[in-house]
């Protein structure tokens, strides 16, 4: 009895501290790390609603937010319903003047660019590997690069936020080969007390000023950032390595994308028992040119697949871009921007908050309210598509961005398939959450605010209030 009195006085003091917070409609747990993190429930959107049906939660839902690359739900979502999960694109080569028996191409080889969002360094050695199956091995002409297909803005890689090195800044480019990208793979040596640094691809208009040295401190927040001069594109690195960080790879992007494609292409197409003499530029595909080779993309679903497991930027501008461009039109972020548009309302889903920029949510102005987000959501899962839209999503604990998030105490390890999005300002997670009877919920929670770095358990709170609701066995409309 008296225990019971106990527990009774427990409960009411506890839910008179959390009064304040349940008048906005928020769960106390989620309130509470709120005030851990210094963020007002007014910095914050969040709603949980069964697919189709009631929501269970809504805070802030029609306030337009900034959703980080939680925005790629947008762009991946409507990619599949357009384009279909089988979509693909096609990188063309084709040939302008004469190929004799001997294998001499007295012209030009010509680089038809399709807007594939994944064309890496191993997709273009096996484009070139078969021009040279087809009989090409010299080339006496250029290599001209038809990029077209695109008309992007002009971006400066630096402009949003002072990192222009950062392969993650680079922009869409219908001919865009391997990201434009150098991994730089840092192996120290304990012996010689040194540091090595090798570059793939080693392009040699890439210039690396190695100035590290090695230390004996804790391998913690390295590396700084290197210093950088597009003018030369050169990368130096100074100041001490951890020996205890081991070998770390970082990748980077400075090569303007002709010299950088130049560059490629002169390596792989020498190793490959070709020659060059050549230069490489822009144009088009000249009347009365031959096609000779193609190669395509891997499918949509993949695609998709690598945009929201790793959050890539690039791919989801260059899907976001090639939306616009499915039907032949040379594409424009307007286009895409009026696609999107016409496609929301076509599936009664019109957004008039919706601002979107580039679609990857690399961007300080794209919104969009909670609300819209989960109907998003809750429309995808009910449609044909929704598997493959949920699988593209991180797991919970076990994969992709969420890998390191929710640990092996939370109930929603390997329960809830989540879009994370992050910015300095901004922390967002949207997607769905799995009961353990094959309930599942659609979760959005939306942060915008100075100390959003510090409300990774807010989400985290969400998604496990949101569990909770999910295991909650239904009869009839009610609770059991």
């Amino acid at each position: 009895m008296v225990m019971n009195r106990i527990r009774s006085w427990a409960t009411a003091l506890l839910l008179a501290l959390a009064w304040p917070a349940w008048s906005q409609g928020l769960p106390a747990t989620v309130a509470k790390e709120l005030a851990t993190a210094g963020v007002p429930a007014s910095a914050v959107g969040i709603v949980v609603a069964e697919p189709g049906g009631r929501t269970l939660l809504a805070h802030n839902a029609d306030v337009a937010m900034n959703p980080a690359s939680v925005m790629k739900l947008i762009t991946t979502t409507a990619a599949l319903d357009l384009l279909g999960p089988a979509y693909t694109w096609r990188t063309e080569m084709h040939v302008q003047g004469r190929l004799d028996p001997s294998g001499r191409l007295e012209g030009d080889l010509i680089l038809k660019g399709g807007g594939d969002p994944r064309f890496t360094l191993e997709n273009f050695w096996m484009l070139l590997r078969d021009v040279r199956a087809r009989g090409v091995r010299e080339i006496t002409g250029d290599l001209v690069v038809d990029r077209t297909l695109f008309a992007p803005p002009d971006i400066d890689p630096g402009a949003f936020d002072g990192e222009p090195t950062r392969p993650y800044n680079v922009g869409p480019d219908a001919a865009l080969v391997n990201f434009k990208a150098i991994r730089l793979t840092f192996v120290p040596d304990a012996q010689t007390r040194t540091v090595r640094i090798y570059a793939e691809p080693p392009l040699p208009e890439l210039r690396i000023v190695n100035n590290l040295s090695v230390s004996d401190a804790p391998c913690d927040g390295w590396p700084e950032k290197p210093e950088s001069d597009f003018a030369t594109s050169t990368l130096s690195f100074n100041g001490s390595f951890p020996l205890a960080c081991g070998e770390k790879v970082k990748h980077f992007s400075i090569l303007p994308p002709i010299d950088y494609l130049r560059a490629l292409f002169d390596q792989l197409w020498r190793g490959l028992g070709g020659t060059f003499s050549g230069k490489v530029r822009e144009g088009t595909i000249p009347p009365g040119s031959k096609a000779l080779a193609s190669l395509e993309s891997p499918t949509l679903v993949e695609i998709v697949r690598d945009i929201n497991k790793n959050s890539n930027n690039v791919m989801a501008r260059q899907l976001y871009l090639g939306l616009g461009a499915a039907n032949g039109a040379q594409a424009t972020p307007e286009q895409s921007r009026a696609l999107i548009d016409t496609w929301l309302k076509s599936r009664s889903l019109a957004m008039p908050e919706l601002v979107i920029e580039n679609g990857a949510g690399l961007s300080r102005v794209e919104r969009i309210a909670p609300r819209n987000l989960a109907r998003l959501l809750a429309a995808a899962w009910q449609s044909p598509y929704g598997p493959e839209l949920a699988s593209s999503l991180p797991i919970a604990g076990i994969d992709g961005t969420l890998k390191r998030r929710f640990g092996d105490g939370s109930p929603v390890t390997g329960r809830a398939h989540l879009k994370t999005g992050y910015l300095e300002t901004v922390r967002a997670i949207a997607g769905y959450v799995h009961g353990p009877d094959g309930r599942t919920l659609v979760v959005v929670s939306l942060i915008n605010h100075a100390n959003a770095r510090n409300a990774p358990a807010v989400q985290e709170a969400v998604a496990a209030w949101a569990y909770e609701q999910a295991s909650i066995k239904r009869c009839c409309g009610r609770r059991q």
